[in-house]
């Protein structure tokens, strides 16, 4: 049981409250306001001068499958045995023992989606973690969370490399499509209840089609995102947009779709043709267009220790502050599905709090406290 006063709360809604408390009990959030009474019995913080936030959440990570500053050994993000790998699961391959998961504590980081890479047309399916604890599974606050495809430059680079299907964008998306039919003649089998032996891959790829998770598809050029809406349509499954570069382009035909998108890594160098029209008024050209978008690392390609930056680089460049923050708390829930569950300061939520010294957007703030179901994970010394 844990109390922390006067502090300024934003609650990731796009309100914020002065001179406030807020109450934590059995890993959930009480109460939270101003001239709320604090139980004797209570642990108390005083945040007199501080900012409290909602745990930050990064929707597209590759944390504990791409393990920092580890080798070949650490790298399980991409099974690039077969360009259509939906039968992996990124859970089998996260290694909580990152120092990654550290960082994102330290960050203010509280929940992750960890899935594959993008070298496969079809990489496998995801989970969303949170950054805190031992073993995997206790970790988990959705799994599975989608499934993991990917459009352009990649597979076309790891696969034409070896002279096998797909050497172009037309040989991805006829990848794409042959899984799609295979998993529709699956489904048509067992509903027909002919005897049918189990595939693990057409599975995952079933729980698209019925709408279980969405298809979460690495896309940057706008040439390659239109080709996802357009099988999207023939197939008639939800997806995300991950990364969505040049969405500035044809931000209006993205929000006729009502999906969701991230958006990032805006900081990275840009180093492949794909990214090199990366700029922060893309989130501009979303906002005003109307589509839902987070803000996301794609650790390891930029630190998940700089998702805050990233944020404040956003307004820097003309994002407000409340559609900023929301990117990474109550939009990215949204995103990830788990808004029941975190994304907001809001009553029976999960207590996943953050303590800064002082305005989080200002760079020279710091995170003191990340706390984690009602537990403090870490306290700046």
């Amino acid at each position: 049981m844990l109390a922390i006063q006067h502090a300024t709360i934003l609650t990731g809604l796009g309100e914020t409250i002065h001179n406030a408390t807020i109450l934590v009990k059995e890993g959930k959030i009480e109460g939270f306001g101003p001239n709320l009474s604090v139980p004797s019995d209570y642990t108390v913080i005083d945040g007199t001068g501080t900012f409290v936030t909602p745990g930050l959440i990064d929707v597209h990570t590759h944390v504990g499958i791409s393990e920092h500053g580890v080798g070949r050994e650490g790298q399980d993000g991409n099974e690039v045995s077969s360009p259509t790998t939906p039968y992996v699961r990124a859970i089998d391959g996260i290694n909580p023992n990152d120092r990654a998961f550290t960082f994102a504590r330290e960050s203010g980081i509280t929940t992750v989606q960890i899935m594959p890479g993008s070298a496969n047309v079809v990489g496998g399916e995801m989970s969303v973690v949170k950054t805190h604890g031992r073993v995997i599974d206790d970790m988990i606050l959705r799994s599975p969370s989608g499934m993991k495809a990917a459009l352009g430059e990649n597979p076309k680079r790891v696969y034409g490399g070896k002279g096998v299907l797909p050497t172009t964008r037309m040989g991805i998306a006829s990848l794409l499509r042959e899984q799609f039919i295979k998993a529709q003649n699956y489904l048509h089998r067992i509903d027909g209840e002919s005897e049918v032996d189990r595939d693990l891959g057409l599975e995952q790829f079933a729980k698209v089609l019925k709408g279980e998770i969405p298809l979460r598809v690495h896309a940057h050029r706008a040439d390659d995102i239109m080709t996802l809406i357009r099988i999207a349509k023939e197939f008639d499954f939800d997806f995300t947009i991950e990364h969505c570069t040049d969405s500035n382009e044809i931000a209006d035909y993205i929000a006729k779709t009502g999906m969701r998108v991230s958006v990032g890594p805006t900081m990275s160098s840009g180093t492949k043709v794909e990214t090199s029209n990366r700029s922060w008024s893309t989130l501009l050209a979303l906002k005003q267009a109307g589509v839902p978008f987070s803000i996301t690392t794609d650790h390891p390609v930029v630190g998940i220790q700089y998702l805050m930056t990233s944020v404040i680089l956003a307004v820097k460049n003309g994002l407000d502050q409340e559609t900023a923050l929301q990117a990474v708390t109550s939009n990215a829930a949204k995103h990830l599905g788990v808004e029941d569950r975190v994304g907001s300061i809001e009553v029976d939520k999960d207590a996943d709090l953050v303590i800064w010294s002082g305005d989080p957007f200002d760079l020279r703030e710091n995170v003191l406290t990340t706390i984690i179901g009602g537990n403090v994970v870490y306290q700046r010394s």
